[in-house]
């Protein structure tokens, strides 16, 4: 059985290769959730899609680096962790859009100073 998540990430062009080594430890390292303690293991990994030879709506090309995977069995609070212990060039534009299984909408992270914070809106939760 399977427990899929969706997860985006939106950096500045400097911070690709922090973003690659993200997907390598999405690949390698990242926590397992449901498989005990201490699982770690391949989870999914990110592709860009904003590159070239991407094509979105409107005619133009992107204008930004979004990277996205769907995952599985990933442990959510370990990734959210990883993200915030990576050494970006430019945190301030490090935007992390995560949706879990049976979630109806991205939660988004983004840092507030040296943390990671989830932008919710006020009510939001009551509301669904």
């Amino acid at each position: 059985m399977s427990h899929v998540a969706n997860v985006m990430i939106s950096v500045e062009p400097d911070d690709r290769p922090a973003v690659e080594a993200l997907s390598q430890w999405l690949r390698t390292a990242a926590p397992r959730r449901g498989f005990g303690p201490g699982a770690v293991g391949r989870v999914g990994s990110l592709n860009e899609t904003t590159g070239s030879g991407t094509r979105w709506g409107g005619g133009k090309s992107p204008e930004c680096d979004v990277y996205a995977g769907a995952l599985n069995h990933a442990d959510l609070a370990g990734l959210v962790a990883h993200v915030e212990r990576i050494a970006w060039q430019h945190p301030e534009f490090v935007q992390l859009f995560v949706m879990d299984q049976e979630q109806a909408y991205f939660r988004v992270w983004m840092f507030h100073g040296a943390k990671l914070r989830q932008l919710v809106p006020e009510g939001r939760e009551e509301e669904s």
